[in-house]
């Protein structure tokens, strides 16, 4: 099979390998779609083993998000092989990844695909909405409190718009100024400029500071300065944390795999309470052309790759 992998090099590399065979818990999937996130863009340009989050292998599979069918199953699996599914492989370390013609997951990292989006759709929600939903478990959240996410218009900060505003929250959202539209669209009740002085924009919304914060964009102290005494920040990448000031819980949020978290996120798109956003499509082949457009900046929604 065609499989992208990073090796060191200024492109991701397309190799031939075996088929990849499931073990006891496991499933195969072949590979209908794979988002491609920036997440992917670092791991290929060796930001992973820079930041201490996995060590130093030759060669790193690239690819979390996934939409296929289940292909072979090991022992003790639930889901049968024509299934479709939806899968997230969270692993860093692994060879190989979703940017492939088949990969295997653990079965408690896939979960049946939602039913009314197609493949190529469904393969963009996985890490992002995750991200996001597990996000919101670490800020405590409770009805009526108020939460800042930046970087509203990505793939993370968009999840988190509609999933705040699911949860009963008032959702201030920080992002380009094109972008103001699309972010609104998402449902957030008030947008900043990320151009403006973030703390003073948000504070004249909310005096005493929002309750939570979602740096989706990594925007650091700067953003942390608009949350009140003694609420939580979710800070989402390796690397220092932000200060722990004036009692604020800062949390390095790192996404993991779940059924459960799956099973929900697939159950509101399902209700028509989360989106999935396709920008553009290229065949595996493509690859490297996709990762240099996500590279480039400015893409709304995400780029996915067909086998």
């Amino acid at each position: 099979m065609r499989a992208l992998v990073a090796r060191g090099l200024d492109e991701p590399e397309l190799i031939e390998i075996a088929v990849p065979e499931p073990a006891a818990g496991q499933v195969r999937i072949k590979v209908a779609a794979a988002a491609v996130n920036p997440v992917d863009l670092a791991v290929n340009a060796g930001l992973a083993v820079q930041f201490g989050l996995t060590a130093a292998r030759p060669q790193f599979g690239l690819g979390w998000d996934v939409a296929g069918t289940v292909d072979a199953v090991g022992p003790g699996v639930d889901l049968q092989p024509g299934t479709a599914v939806v899968g997230l492989a969270d692993l860093l370390g692994r060879a190989l990844k979703t940017h492939a013609e088949y990969v295997v997951l653990d079965t408690d990292a896939v979960t049946r695909a939602p039913q009314n989006v197609d493949l190529t759709a469904a393969s963009t929600f996985p890490l992002n909405a995750s991200t996001a939903l597990q996000a919101y478990t670490t800020l405590q959240r409770e009805p009526g409190q108020t939460v800042l996410v930046t970087g509203a218009a990505g793939g993370v900060g968009g999840y988190a718009i509609e999933l705040g505003k699911h949860f009963g929250l008032t959702v201030i959202a920080s992002a380009a100024a094109e972008d103001e539209e699309l972010v609104r669209r998402l449902g957030a009740d008030h947008f900043v400029p990320r151009s403006h002085d973030l703390s003073a924009a948000v504070r004249e919304i909310v005096p005493q500071g929002v309750d939570g914060l979602i740096d989706a964009a990594i925007v650091g102290v700067g953003a942390q300065e608009a949350v009140r005494n003694g609420g939580r920040h979710v800070h989402l990448q390796g690397g220092p944390l932000p200060p722990h000031l004036r009692g604020i819980t800062v949390v390095q949020q790192f996404v993991h795999a779940t059924r459960t978290v799956l099973d929900e996120l697939v159950r509101l798109i399902e209700a028509g309470v989360v989106s999935t956003r396709v920008a553009e499509t290229y065949p595996l082949d493509d690859a490297a052309a996709a990762y240099a457009r996500l590279a480039k900046g400015g893409v709304r929604g995400r780029l996915v790759l067909r086998p």
